[in-house]
């Protein structure tokens, strides 16, 4: 398998760790395999936060699996990777949908994704997004 489709296959994995949809649990324990342990993650605009894995995990593992985000997905709709040598970056395009408290929602925006070929094959050093809402 190529480099691109190896981070192509991590980055449906990354996406697929959140949905919940029919009924099932998001499984958010995957992004402790997909991310190095030391991972960065930056939400930016108004609400700039910065995370660590377990930061990150903590309050969407309630969010997602406590009830109150339910039928929830996100997928990536665009994207545009540079792969060199044993570290490679890709900027995207995404979209979310689900129903938090109970009303319907739907949602965009761009992440960037950071990855380094480990001896275990290619895993996610850091990771940020904007949504497109966000004001």
């Amino acid at each position: 398998m190529s480099s691109k489709a190896e981070i192509d296959t991590l980055t449906a994995e990354f996406f697929a760790a959140f949905d919940n949809r029919d009924g099932k649990g998001a499984d958010l324990d995957r992004l402790r395999r997909l991310l190095l342990p030391g991972g960065l993650i930056v939400k930016t605009g108004p609400q700039f936060t910065a995370y660590t894995v377990d930061e990150f995990i903590a309050p969407r593992e309630e969010l997602l699996n406590g009830g109150r985000l339910v039928g929830f997905a996100e997928w990536e709709t665009s994207e545009r990777t540079e792969i060199t040598g044993d570290i490679a970056s890709r900027f995207g395009r995404y979209r979310k949908a689900g129903i938090l408290d109970g009303e319907p929602f739907e949602g965009g925006g761009t992440k960037t994704i950071q990855f380094v070929r480990t001896p275990d094959g290619w895993r996610i050093t850091a990771f940020s997004w904007y949504d497109d809402d966000a004001s």
